[in-house]
């Protein structure tokens, strides 16, 4: 994951993953979610990829837009390494 730059200070977004047609997203509270063209549209895969390497604008791009529109949540387990 890397870090989101945060450039409002304010973002609820902490890391993020980007792959080709996708990516993972981090937010404050420790959730993560799975954003892929076959759920959130390849329009809002590529605005989300440019708004993560930008450090700016992609939570609120992700309530607007995407919010619900995620493939899976990720969830991790104390025993994975």
């Amino acid at each position: 994951m890397q870090r989101y730059g945060n450039q409002s200070r304010e973002s609820g977004v902490v890391a993020y993953d980007i792959d080709a047609g996708r990516i993972v997203v981090q937010f404050r509270n420790g959730d993560r979610y799975l954003y892929t063209e076959d759920s959130a549209g390849a329009a809002n895969i590529a605005r989300m990829h440019e708004l993560a390497r930008a450090g700016r604008g992609l939570s609120t791009f992700i309530s607007q837009h995407a919010h619900d529109r995620y493939e899976r949540k990720i969830t991790t387990h104390q025993n994975d390494p």
